[in-house]
């Protein structure tokens, strides 16, 4: 245990005053290797210590079970052992279960382990059609729907100004399947994740009685990766804290990559203007990666606010390498032989990866590294300590330290790898079987490395040890290389990153070229870029098939020598079309609807007045919220910020902007204009 006083010391500026700064609500903006987390346990224990925060009645709340973890871990660490560290499905599932008979009179329903099957009888019925892939699609959109409380009666008229679209089915259709998969999941009694959620929400704002007895539960907040949040939890949240000033939101708007859940970052950029008392602090300084590495993440992310940017503290290292090979499968023998020479150089396979955009990408890096006798692990969304083997070798590790409490762990480990058939060797074959070998190999692994720890360790000393590490969701640290999407990668680092496919069609996706999807494109790469701590190695194939692949949009200007001034690509003239403008900003050909909209390329420099955008930004909020709508239902991002640049003078003016027609300027347009004459007329 570190003494808090002494823990105080070795925080930097910024961190002490999150620490230190109790006296009203908080939002933490903190880039990537910053050290949040520190800065937030050690909030909690300050707290704790100054007689602040009751331990008991505090809550802080992330969105990874592992996330979870590693907070109790560390606040264990310094001395606080009773404060409540959940995601916010596991707080809110806590409530429902305890409070549901209160209420209702009635046992809380089960969860729904599965929504597939219930999904595809919805989709059946509405569609006459099963596809696996059309299926996945839909159960994916009524997540987002209930994310973003969106329902079906809704959905149709919503989805088209959120840039919703499901291939293969009209929005009234995907209304229709949400309708039919809600009344299948009504009769088998069952509620899903999501629901978990909403049912939370409304035992705070119907049940007055059982809202006081959760909020005299839990009264100081912290909230982690608020980047993250959905409409739901937001308001969830809103209702847990009920206007007290015991709460701190934490996060990362150049992290906000999971937008395609309902996640949405103006939660957390928005927080300061809905409690003026809030006070704002950064946290710039990276820990992690070297100066190589950062500048070219914060080239990635374009030209952003200075104060921003991430900052090195470490030592210089090698430049990020950059490698274009002819195929996917030369890229992929390439990496496998990189990975070789870093582990021939020191660096632990565990402290080496290799990500990529989507899953399809995976197997051909499988492959590779197996032939190279390099050994691997692909991460998954699956926990842990949820997989069935290790849940099953929880179990019967328990029993036999029961009946044998003097024993030898390690033999008692052994005997049980023995009798599932587990080997030292690794199956040739991948899939579960793979899974399964590299789950058990991983739990052997992390319990002889505890083993030579200790001098004197029994098995009844084990079975405490291993349980406190599942309820803390410790996963353990194979010996092999993590093969990982980026979207799974984010709040995890390596010495040494390969980030592979990076080329237009893969990053951005070819799904995903039209804002706002194209920056949270920007936003990925960026979060893959800052896993690396000191090596860093970006690759593409420059064909794709029969046809040839350019380097992603977003690597312009970056080269083994570091960050170069950003030119505008040839390729952007030869894609001219009669239907584009030039850029405002360097005059070169304009391609998406996105950049015409905004009349410069997203990559660069915007020219707007950023305090004009907050206060155009808030009133959408007030006009949203009045009339019980999302706020891109008045006006999406992308259009804000065309309006913020162009600060139009007359509605004449504001027709003239890409978006916006004359409906929207009939029911918003005066409004706009007055909130822009008024913050032009204050900034004199």
């Amino acid at each position: 245990m570190v003494p808090v006083n002494d823990a105080l010391d070795a925080l930097d500026p910024e961190q002490l005053q999150v620490a230190t700064s109790l006296d009203a609500p908080m939002v933490v903006l903190a880039g990537a290797g910053t050290g949040k987390t520190r800065a937030i346990t050690h909030r909690v224990a300050n707290a704790v210590r100054e007689g602040r925060y009751d331990a008991n009645a505090t809550l802080a709340v992330t969105f990874t079970t592992r996330a979870a973890g590693e907070m109790r871990g560390r606040l264990a660490q310094l001395g606080v052992r009773t404060a409540q560290a959940r995601t916010i499905h596991s707080a809110a599932l806590r409530q429902c279960q305890y409070f549901w008979p209160t209420a209702f009179g009635s046992d809380f329903p089960p969860i729904l382990e599965n929504s597939f099957s219930l999904v595809a009888r919805a989709t059946a019925s509405v569609l006459r059609s099963s596809e696996t892939a059309l299926v996945r699609d839909l159960d994916s959109e009524i997540s987002w729907a209930k994310s973003s409380n969106v329902t079906a009666d809704r959905y149709a008229a919503l989805a088209a100004a959120a840039g919703r679209e499901v291939s293969g089915a009209t929005p009234a259709q995907v209304s229709a399947v949400i309708t039919a998969y809600e009344k299948a999941k009504a009769a088998s009694g069952q509620v899903d994740f999501s629901d978990i959620l909403l049912c939370a929400a409304s035992l705070l704002a119907e049940h007055p009685a059982v809202a006081e007895r959760i909020r005299s539960t839990y009264r100081h907040f912290v909230v982690d990766e608020y980047q993250d949040v959905s409409a739901v939890q937001h308001r969830l949240i809103s209702l847990w804290v009920d206007g007290r000033d015991d709460i701190c939101v934490v996060g990362d708007p150049n992290q906000a990559i999971h937008s395609f859940a309902g996640a949405r970052a103006d939660f957390l950029l928005g927080f300061a203007s809905e409690r003026p008392d809030t006070s704002v602090v950064h946290l710039v300084r990276n820990y992690r990666s070297t100066p190589e590495i950062l500048e070219a993440s914060n080239h990635v992310l374009g030209r952003r606010d200075s104060r921003v940017a991430l900052r090195p503290t470490k030592q210089s290292g090698p430049a990020p390498e950059f490698h274009p090979v002819r195929t996917e499968a030369e890229e992929a023998a390439e990496v496998a032989q990189w990975l070789k020479a870093q582990h021939g150089l020191g660096t632990h396979w565990s402290e080496l990866a290799v990500l990529y955009r989507i899953n399809a990408q995976a197997p051909s890096f499988e492959a590779a590294l197996t032939d190279a006798g390099v050994p691997y692990s692909v991460r998954g969304t699956e926990k842990f300590y949820d997989r069935a083997e290790v849940r099953q070798a929880i179990v019967v590790l328990g029993r036999a330290a029961q009946s044998e409490p003097e024993g030898s762990v390690p033999e008692l480990v052994e005997a049980f790898l023995a009798s599932t058939g587990w080997t030292s060797e690794a199956p040739t074959s991948m899939g579960r079987q793979r899974e399964r070998w590299e789950s058990l190999n991983a739990l052997r692994s992390m319990v002889l490395e505890e083993d030579g720890k200790r001098s004197q360790w029994q098995a009844a000393d084990f079975a405490a040890w291993l349980t406190e590490k599942a309820s803390w969701q410790s996963a353990p640290v194979a010996d092999a290389v993590t093969l990982s999407t980026m979207h799974a990668a984010k709040g995890l680092e390596w010495d040494g990153v390969a980030v592979v496919g990076v080329r237009e069609g893969l990053m951005p996706f070819v799904l995903c070229q039209e804002e706002p999807a194209l920056s949270e494109e920007r936003r990925l790469l960026h979060v893959a870029f800052t896993r690396a701590r000191a090596r860093l190695r970006v690759s593409w194939a420059t064909s794709n098939g029969n046809r040839s692949a350019n380097r992603s949009r977003f690597l312009t200007g970056l080269t083994s020598q570091g960050a170069q001034s950003a030119t505008p690509p040839a390729s952007r003239k030869k894609r001219a079309s009669l239907r584009s403008k030039a850029c405002t900003v360097c005059g070169e050909q304009l391609h998406s609807s996105a950049e015409r909209k905004l009349n410069r390329h997203v990559d660069c420099e915007a020219t707007h007045d950023e305090a004009l955008l907050l206060a155009l930004k808030r009133w959408r909020k007030e006009t949203a919220d009045a009339a019980s709508v999302p706020a891109f239902v008045v006006f999406t991002d992308a259009t804000l910020q065309a309006v913020a640049e162009a600060e139009p003078t007359s509605t004449r003016e504001l027709l003239k902007l890409s978006g916006i027609g004359t409906v929207k300027v009939e029911r918003y347009g005066q409004e706009c204009l007055t909130v822009i004459a008024e913050h032009v007329a204050a900034r004199g």
